[in-house]
């Protein structure tokens, strides 16, 4: 295989594997429009059939962009659509005679220059369209392409390695034997359990895993599925690269119906219900939004906050026992239809519940992979305040250090919590702020910061 400086993450055999035992994915072949390259490629379609998709739903595209646009050069609307204008060329051709669509002006470039609005009759034809759905935007992509080229895009067995591992924690104070139960997971994309107390940083060593470097992924902005649009890009978790960037690809044009974009990392919080994890139909627009594990596909899902959501621990897991031992899921239209997709995203679980708390061992045996994230010794613990104190270009002795410890620890039992440096040092810097006092620390503001960031405990009289 050519030299690469991500071959690690590509995939080395592009014949793809089946995504379910079971025939329901085997009765949609690989799309020939996928180049046999070291890293899957969207092919440019040249012509309709390229696409996968009816060419009627083209033509209710074009139309509804002519009616919400007004009128728009034949150029722009290829590319507003992702298809070439070659491709769409005839089709245009073909509602021109049917009088829904006419040549407005022309800046003499040919066809492509043509500038395009609807007729009477054109309207008419959209405004019925638009009660079908009220897509508009780029044409959308048939479900098989999609399963292969999540299949395609999938990591290889290989990707990860310790010095990537650690690039990824080189703002954080993390030790090897955390990097050592951390890696493991990752590397392989199985279900991974973050436990512990509140405040030791679990939300953090599961967010730190978006820093790892890692190629490029290529999102389609819907999928058609049986008649309907599921909206499946979403710029809050998709972040499109730059091709003009350190990190683009020249050497590849691609299908403009795709996004290229950074591996996408989503949380949910204590917020999620069931109902998220499933196909979202908008009544107005009748398309469907992707929910977050499909959203989150070739990347990474963190369910935060285990076991506090609206749904017990018990549903919330058994939601995922098919996509997890099978690697696809089955998501519902509102019509009864089904929809099977591929399920390739690395789902980690963080909670401040210990395991028993969440189920039974047979419940736990689920999910392959667990971290107790315990709280940080006197050591670590001061390299974090120093290390925090450095972010936030305040210096700080170990007079200062040693002082607040004794103080506030060894005196009171106090337990030491990852995130006690941070929350100490940002009220330090906002009394600072308030008071117009030079920038540097003193023992009076850590211990007023202190003070005010826990609560006191036991007697709560005031005489």
């Amino acid at each position: 295989m050519p030299s690469h400086s991500d071959s690690a993450l590509l995939i080395e055999d592009d014949t793809p594997h089946d995504l379910d035992e079971s025939a329901s994915l085997k009765s949609y072949p690989p799309s020939p429009l996928y180049r046999k390259k070291e890293r899957f490629v969207p092919a440019v379609p040249k012509t309709l059939a390229d696409t996968g998709l009816p060419s009627s739903l083209i033509e209710q595209l074009i139309l509804k962009f002519l009616y919400f646009k007004g009128e728009i050069m034949g150029g722009d609307l290829s590319r507003a659509i992702g298809l070439r204008f070659s491709s769409i060329e005839a089709m245009i051709d073909g509602l021109k005679q049917q009088q829904f669509v006419q040549v407005k002006s022309s800046l003499g470039y040919g066809p492509v220059s043509s500038v395009l609005s609807l007729t009477d009759l054109g309207r008419r034809v959209s405004r019925d369209y638009l009660e079908t759905n009220q897509y508009v935007g780029p044409a959308p992509v048939p479900i098989s392409q999609y399963r292969v080229a999540v299949e395609q895009q999938r990591l290889a067995a290989n990707w990860l390695t310790l010095d990537r591992l650690r690039d990824a924690y080189a703002h954080m104070v993390v030790n090897e034997q955390m990097l050592n139960q951390v890696g493991p997971a990752v590397a392989a994309g199985k279900t991974f359990l973050i436990y512990g107390q509140p405040g030791n940083g679990k939300t953090q060593v599961a967010e730190a895993l978006s820093h790892i470097q890692t190629s490029g992924i290529y999102i389609p902005y819907a999928i058609e599925c049986q008649g309907n649009i599921i909206q499946l890009y979403d710029p809050i978790y998709h972040k499109l690269i730059d091709r003009k960037g350190a990190d683009a690809d020249p050497d590849f044009d691609f299908d403009g119906r795709w996004g290229w974009c950074k591996r996408p990392f989503i949380a949910s919080g204590g917020e999620l219900s069931l109902s998220m994890l499933d196909l979202s139909y908008n009544l107005v627009s009748k398309i469907y939004d992707a929910p977050f594990q499909l959203k989150a596909n070739n990347g990474i899902y963190l369910i935060d906050d285990f076991g506090r959501q609206k749904a017990t621990s018990a549903e919330i897991l058994n939601r995922w026992i098919v996509p997890m031992e099978r690697r696809v899921d089955y998501l519902s239209f509102t019509n009864g239809g089904k929809m099977t997709v591929p399920f390739e995203t690395f789902l980690i679980f963080s909670t401040n519940l210990t395991p028993e708390l969440l189920g039974d061992e047979a419940f736990l045996r689920r999910i392959q992979y667990k971290m107790l994230l315990r709280s940080p010794g006197e050591d670590e613990f001061r390299t974090i305040f120093r290390a925090y104190c450095e972010s936030q270009g305040l210096s700080i002795s170990e007079q200062l250090i040693d002082n607040f410890v004794d103080k506030h620890y060894h005196l009171t039992g106090k337990q030491f919590r990852r995130c006690h440096p941070r929350d100490v040092i940002s009220q330090v810097i906002d009394y600072i702020h308030f008071k117009r006092l030079p920038y540097e620390i003193s023992e009076d503001l850590l211990d007023q910061a202190f003070c005010s960031c826990f609560p006191a405990t036991g007697d709560l009289s005031e005489t």
